[in-house]
């Protein structure tokens, strides 16, 4: 429905256009258009349309004048049309190109807008749009809906996460339009919750964030309602009191019924429904956020805090020699919220890392009952490595305002006494006696001969060999193909270490370069394209098998090499929202901006990932 309804509203737009454009055939145009064929309400999206005439290729648009209303790419189309005439047997065609790009936007005050002019630049000239005014009308108010904001805590610290539960109470409404400011006001990293006590589904807000949405049947004052719950984890990035400004609620309620002028409709169909745009809002609320104290601050803390535990086990523990794998299993729980919560780091706990081998690749963890689950192999490298260390994890905990290190139990192994294997081991120098008769001894071979009338005088000279023309070829060409195999290989001279690490140097450029080149494929690949290659980068510049990424393993990865939970987050948004439009049906367009926005996020990641 809502696509029939864009829809018509473009071809209104393009009407229009048609108009202003037809005496300048042959000539760019751009023009600046917004729908306004339905009234604009305040706190909801509408879409501001630039109109490419004479071209049917993107341009390039500074938004810098609309950054207030927070633009958003609402999809790029090609509408341009051939059209043939055939008159007294003379075929003429005709060809009208014309690109649109649409964005949408959101204002926040009511009254009469004027939306300035924007510099689009088509092929190697910029273009300037007119202003364009908007009327933001303010919707009724109805005791038939209700909105409650609520958050899990009123104060807390730094990197604590606050859970923030959204009530919308309504009967009969249509088109809900949800304006949640916190979201957009920068002062925290947004994220999901894990673990609800109830089913629930991932939504977009039409912003570029999701939130997780449960529907139910309750009675509210007395009456039947229906109940949307929209849940959200805030993590505060600075200290300070905050304030939550109001979440704004607008949409179409059914406030009765209309009958048809044709009684024969009318008859048939029924009286139709009449609805009339109505909004509400919650109450502002103030967050008081305290930073974490230096002191006491224990060594490996990163920054989580609440409440953790921290549990290992590990298989085989029993008749385990040195070297033979073990799979070491440790489960992070104690909260609702672990996304924050990083691989332990098991090279820094020295007793671990001076008994056990502990390899570089990591499996991604798993969320497993309320237990983040992290599984790495490790192997036993002395023979007096029979304990498995505990493993701590630091944490602030906010209820007594003070760090706590929790650690698991350590683990027993049954390690059975192994020699080492030495070259001389493996080459095998000291040789038995087999028999009487012939001896193998370290100089060489001794056949048991009793005379030397059968040896040979073989006496070699070196200097008669370097002289002598018959020597000379056989010394000089294997000598030659040494030198030349010598030199090569110093020149091209590689290992897995080496190979690894230009991976990763090359990584970002590599990527850069592939993302350039996206524009030029088809639309209906480019989704697919673009996951590829960002999951490859992930794999080429972390040592990662990019082939089994999932969005949350590379926000996971970023988050660890970087320690910046906010670009890990657009990165992981970015993945989940294409990898959703190539499963369903959803209008994800993939222009120039969108490309370059990919690439910077990209640089960025580079660029802290290096320090």
């Amino acid at each position: 429905m809502k696509e029939m309804m864009y829809t018509k509203h473009i071809v209104t737009v393009f009407a229009l256009v048609a108009l202003a454009s037809a005496t300048s055939f042959g000539r760019i145009q751009v023009i600046a258009q917004v729908d306004s064929s339905k009234d604009i309400y305040v706190g909801e999206s509408f879409t501001y349309h630039i109109i490419i005439d004479g071209e049917n290729q993107p341009g390039q648009v500074d938004l810098a004048p609309l950054a207030k209303y927070n633009p958003r790419s609402a999809g790029n189309r090609d509408v341009s049309q051939t059209s043939i005439k055939i008159v007294n047997g003379k075929t003429t065609r005709n060809v009208v190109k014309r690109y649109v790009m649409s964005y949408s936007l959101t204002s926040t005050q009511t009254g009469r807008i004027e939306l300035g002019p924007v510099n689009v630049t088509v092929g190697q000239k910029t273009y300037r749009t007119k202003p364009v005014s908007v009327n933001i009308l303010k919707p009724g108010t109805t005791d038939q809906l209700a909105l409650e904001v609520t958050l899990s805590e009123q104060k807390c610290y730094v990197g604590q996460p606050v859970l923030m539960t959204v009530k919308f109470y309504f009967t009969d409404i249509r088109d809900p339009q949800f304006n949640i400011p916190v979201f957009k006001s920068g002062a925290f990293y947004l994220e999901n919750p894990d673990i609800l006590d109830q089913p629930a589904k991932e939504f977009d807000l039409g912003t570029g964030t999701t939130v997780l949405v449960s529907q139910h049947q309750v009675v509210y004052k007395g009456k039947q309602s229906n109940l949307l719950i929209l849940r959200k984890i805030l993590v505060p990035k600075t200290s300070g009191q905050i304030q939550i400004a109001p979440t704004v609620v607008s949409t179409d309620v059914a406030v009765g019924r209309a009958r048809s002028r044709d009684r024969f409709f009318d008859g048939i169909f029924g009286s139709q429904k009449q609805y009339k745009r109505f909004m509400v809002s919650s109450k502002s609320q103030q967050l008081a956020v305290l930073p974490l104290p230096e002191q006491g601050k224990p060594d490996g803390f990163y920054g989580l805090v609440g409440q953790f535990t921290i549990e290992a086990s590990a298989k085989p523990t029993t008749d385990v020699y040195m070297g033979d794998p073990i799979t070491l299993t440790i489960k992070i729980g104690g909260g609702k919220y672990l996304k924050s919560v990083q691989w332990p780091a098991l090279e820094q706990v020295s007793e671990l890392a001076a008994n056990f081998k502990i390899p570089s690749q990591k499996a991604s963890p798993t969320i497993d009952n309320g237990f983040k689950v992290f599984t790495q192999t490790i192997r036993p490298d002395k023979n007096n490595a029979n304990v498995i260390p505990s493993i701590p994890l630091a944490y602030f905990d906010p209820d007594t305002n003070s760090y706590s290190i929790a650690k698991t139990k350590p683990i027993k192994l049954d390690l059975k006494p192994s020699r080492r294997l030495t070259a001389a081991d493996i080459e095998g120098r000291d040789f038995v006696t087999i028999n009487r008769e012939v001896e193998v001894i370290k100089k060489g071979l001794s056949a048991n001969y009793e005379s030397p009338d059968v040896l040979e005088n073989m006496s070699f000279s070196p200097a008669n060999a370097l002289f002598s023309p018959g020597y000379a070829p056989l010394w000089a060409a294997p000598l030659g193909i040494l030198i030349l195999i010598s030199a090569a290989k110093l020149v091209t001279s590689t290992s897995p270490e080496k190979v690894a690490a230009k991976r990763r140097r090359q990584a970002c450029s590599k990527t850069v370069n592939q993302l350039k080149k996206i524009i030029s494929t088809d639309t209906s690949q480019r989704n697919e394209l673009v996951v590829s290659i960002m999951k490859r980068y992930i794999g080429d510049r972390f040592d990662k098998m990019a082939g089994s990424l999932t969005p949350d393993d590379c926000c996971d990865t970023i988050i660890t090499s970087t320690k910046d939970n906010e670009i890990a987050d657009k990165f992981r948004l970015i993945i989940a929202e294409f990898e959703s439009a190539r499963y369903a049906s959803i209008n994800v367009t993939i222009d120039s901006g969108k490309i370059e926005d990919i690439i910077g996020l990209i640089r960025n990641i580079e660029k802290k990932s290096k320090k």
